[in-house]
């Protein structure tokens, strides 16, 4: 099982990434509470949902062997959002997202976090990594463009239509 002193802190710049706490949530329920800052991550959710999608993200530790983390500023230990890797059952490769706190959107957190993560994973899982975006999503795009991905289709997750961006191990 793995504890989240096994899940490795990755430190830039600015941010710390760091595994989930319980005093995470009232953060996280706050993210989801807003369909400004859901709408690209899985929607507007309550509060108790939200527990589920932090315990979700820590499982998939134990899982898989990689996840999500938290984004923290290193400066202030504020929370800032969600950056990592996750892979449901059937999937063929992990796939990157990220979701920032509207107070740390504009400031290139979610590219420096990115960065990071692909990083520890070019090290640690050395596989091509998707990320799958919403079409009317350009700063997602942008960040995910700025970090080597290149965009290889268009699908559909659920109802919403997507764009499928790929990216081999080690692209910058």
């Amino acid at each position: 099982m793995t504890a989240t002193g096994d899940i490795p802190v990755l430190e830039t710049e600015r941010l710390h990434l760091r595994a989930w706490r319980e005093d995470d949530l009232d953060p996280l329920a706050a993210f989801y509470a807003s369909d400004a800052n859901a709408r690209f991550v899985g929607g507007v959710c309550a509060r108790d949902d939200a527990w589920r999608r932090m315990a979700m993200f820590l499982g998939h530790w134990t899982l898989r062997g990689y996840g999500n983390w938290v984004i923290e500023e290193k400066g202030t230990g504020i929370f800032a959002g969600y950056c990592g890797l996750w892979s449901p059952e059937s999937w063929p490769e992990p796939e990157l997202m990220w979701g920032l706190a509207p107070a740390s959107q504009g400031k290139g957190y979610a590219t420096e976090a990115v960065r990071a993560v692909l990083s520890w994973s070019d090290a640690n899982l050395k596989t091509q990594v998707v990320c799958i975006l919403a079409p009317e999503n350009p700063a997602s795009i942008r960040v995910a463009e700025k970090s080597g991905f290149i965009k290889q289709g268009e699908g559909t997750y659920k109802t919403w239509p997507t764009l499928i961006y790929r990216r081999e191990i080690g692209a910058r």
